[in-house]
């Protein structure tokens, strides 16, 4: 697919890096001409230099020929703009934009064809908010992701000693649990995939990829961790943008403490959010100040300031002082993947937030929804079956006849309307639907080619 990223910043440069690595045609526009060199000596792209709004800049970058534009610059005006020039001068097909402003809403008027042409916005702030919010929900997890409108999850723990999972093997907990459906997907122990069979025993600090019903979760994470407490007091590091938003869709729901170093953002701050909620103007790395507002008596501290060394100290810091669980916003890709697993609970890279969004319009065949796993080297993939046994690799065929790649495997489909659908988990004779969403686990990238072909009807596949 040929590809045009306008904007080389944190998120452009994650977005570039994601989607160079699948082979596509990738050509990034930056008014920085060392930024662009920068990206073109680690990855597989093209950079030019230039404003994107300006027709002769994406004509230089082959906007004639595009699939996909992507507007990740760091103004919503410039994004906006862009996207219009490249539906209504180059006509490329589809285009998502960056919008931070809540103003913009996918599928309004003002987005629409006749208006700015944006067919997808990306939100990292929203998506981050979002993403910390499930992790509330479950505290026990270390990352939870939805698919087919949130009536399946699949949810990333680390077994827990005492645990009923831990020292069994799959087969084992299953029959502990026969009314938990789930479905292991993916086992890993120390960044080593293990085989995902009956035998397989699952050791103290495994990551245990489980997908399941909604309706189930809890029963299935209790089982894996035990139940953690219920989040109810919060400290937020930085009140920027993400922490604004993350305090205010808090309200009532927790206890809420922001430490932010900027005066006039306190003010603000403290003018914006319920009364109840405690503003405080300060260091987050100080370790004094950390210990006069009860740090140790956190469910969960969350560093969200603009930079990834304090958040990172201070997320250490925090947890050393007590602090039940610590999550630390980390932009720069190596800091993230030092940090995942460490001192500190969860490394969270707004970048690869949003990529799973990107993703979807990305992906051949009929693909409802995307999530990068293990920072990008996995994915798992919701497919729309279509079709029928003639057509279709998929629909009118049992389970066990379906090729898949190999490592690839089922994780769960999802069958009904939205009012009334229901998880099946894939047992050897479940026969696949047309209309069936169909979720896949992909542990390595060099598979989706072959995924993809999948999802896509034919006149025969035979």
């Amino acid at each position: 697919m040929r590809i045009i990223i306008l904007g080389a910043g944190r998120v452009g440069e994650s977005v570039a890096e994601s989607l160079a690595s699948e082979q596509n045609d990738i050509t990034v526009i930056d008014p920085d001409p060392e930024r662009l060199r920068d990206l073109e000596e680690r990855l597989d792209l093209r950079g030019v230099p230039g404003n994107g709004i300006q027709p002769s800049v994406l004509r230089r970058a082959g906007a004639e020929d595009a699939d996909l534009f992507i507007a990740c610059a760091s103004l919503d005006e410039t994004n906006l703009v862009a996207c219009k020039v490249a539906h209504d001068v180059f006509g490329i097909a589809t285009t998502i934009a960056r919008l931070r402003s809540p103003e913009f809403e996918e599928g309004k008027e003002l987005l629409g064809k006749a208006g700015f042409a944006v067919d997808h916005v990306i939100c990292p702030e929203e998506s981050v908010m979002h993403y910390i919010h499930q992790l509330i929900d479950y505290p026990e997890a270390l990352q939870v992701l939805e698919f087919s409108q949130g009536r399946a999850h699949l949810i990333a723990v680390r077994a827990a000693v005492g645990s009923k999972l831990v020292n069994r093997t799959i087969g084992e907990f299953r029959e502990l649990f026969p009314n938990a459906l789930m479905r292991v997907v993916a086992i890993y122990r120390q960044d080593a995939e293990l085989p995902v069979e009956a035998g397989t025993r699952v050791l103290p600090g495994d990551e245990v990829f489980v997908l399941a019903d909604k309706d189930k979760i809890r029963l299935v994470l209790g089982a894996i961790h035990n139940f953690d407490q219920p989040v109810r007091r919060v400290m937020i590091a930085g009140g920027g943008r993400v922490g604004l938003r993350l305090a205010r869709s808090l309200a009532g729901q927790c206890q809420v403490k922001i430490i932010e170093s900027n005066r006039k953002r306190c003010d603000y701050l403290a003018a914006e959010l319920p009364s109840d909620m405690l503003v405080l103007e300060g260091d987050a790395a100080d370790e004094e100040l950390l210990t006069q507002e009860a740090v140790g008596e956190m469910d969960l501290y969350i560093a969200l300031t603009s930079d990834d060394e304090d958040n990172i100290l201070s997320s250490m810091l925090a947890k050393r002082l007590g602090a039940r669980r610590v999550i630390a916003l980390i932009n720069r890709r190596v800091y993230a993947e030092m940090m995942q697993g460490s001192t500190i609970d969860i490394a969270l890279s707004p970048a690869q937030t949003v990529i799973g969004e990107l993703l979807a319009h990305v992906r051949r065949g009929d693909v409802a929804a995307v999530h990068s796993l293990r920072r990008g080297a996995a994915e798992a993939i919701e497919g729309i079956a279509r079709g029928d046994a003639r057509t279709s690799r998929l629909v009118g065929w049992r389970i066990e006849q379906i090729a898949l790649p190999p490592g690839a495997r089922f994780g769960a489909i999802v069958r009904g309307t939205d009012r009334n659908c229901e998880v099946l988990m894939p047992h050897h004779d479940l026969v696949i639907e047309d209309g069936d969403h169909v979720i896949l686990f992909i542990p390595n990238k060099q598979l989706l080619r072959a995924v993809e072909k999948l999802f896509q009807v034919s006149a025969t596949f035979f």
